[in-house]
């Protein structure tokens, strides 16, 4: 992999429900001077993506069941957060004060993906709708418009189990592999790699969020130019089950010991 590679940060005016998103895109690289080249690989922010397809919910319309009366309680959340949280979500997993770790579309994410930062006061905005289809959608329109073929990531942030602050994770992936397999591969003291696998979306999403920031930097999207990587009609993320999860898996299971 070339260790030299370039990131554009694209700042937009603020996105608004039912807008099309990659105009935005589009009128922040003309801001830059730049057109897409072939093995670009556009990143946007999921928040962004939601926006654009209308995925806000207001607290103030919400009815909380007794079920999410009682989350609320146990875990000191909004009660009509909750009510959203339990309806996105596809299971929860547990919780602490403010969070529910939940599964949704299969992957791990602090309330189901729903966040109230970066929307109006009163609403918040869950995941995009069938992630995947809309990162082929988009590089798809991409290549209609400009002939180039373009990689899209959607991405979100995460923490990291004992670690403080956020990471980025791909939750959308179109045009490149999410994950490169290294097994057979050999070490520096020629010794066969049984299990390791490269989280290439994840290492791209996190390098988008340097510049993306989380706060008011007005950046839901970055091109990365110069990255080699295979591209072609690669298509989704790679998803295991809780169970095989090692967090996940030694969690539900009870270590035994002699």
């Amino acid at each position: 992999m070339n260790p030299s590679f370039q990131i554009f940060g694209l700042q937009t005016e603020i996105i608004k429900p039912k807008d099309s998103l990659l105009s935005y895109v589009q009128n922040a690289m003309n801001n830059l001077h730049l057109t897409f080249e072939d093995k670009d690989i556009l990143v946007i922010a999921e928040s962004a993506v939601a926006t654009a397809q209308g995925r806000i919910a207001s607290l103030s319309d919400q009815v909380p069941s007794e079920r999410a009366k009682e989350v609320a309680h146990q875990y000191d959340m909004d009660p009509a957060l909750v009510e959203i949280v339990l309806r996105e979500s596809e299971s929860i997993i547990g919780g602490i004060p403010g969070f529910l770790l939940c599964i949704k579309s299969g992957h791990l994410l602090p309330n189901a993906g729903i966040d109230g930062s970066n929307a109006p006061d009163g609403q918040v905005t869950l995941l995009p709708e069938d992630p995947d289809a809309t990162a082929k959608k988009i590089r798809t329109e991409i290549f209609q418009k400009s002939g180039k073929l373009v990689a899209v990531l959607i991405i979100d942030s995460r923490t990291h189990p004992m670690r403080y602050g956020c990471g980025g994770v791909a939750i959308a992936c179109s045009g490149i592999p999410a994950v490169i397999d290294e097994r057979g591969k050999k070490d520096l003291f020629g010794r066969e790699l049984k299990v390791t696998r490269r989280a290439v979306a994840d290492n791209i999403a996190s390098a988008a969020e340097l510049i993306m920031g989380e706060s008011d930097e007005r950046i839901p999207a970055v091109l990365v130019r110069g990255l080699e990587v295979p591209f072609g009609e690669f298509e989704g993320i790679e998803l295991i089950s809780p169970d095989e999860c090692l967090f996940i898996g030694s969690l539900k299971k009870q270590l035994k010991t002699d």
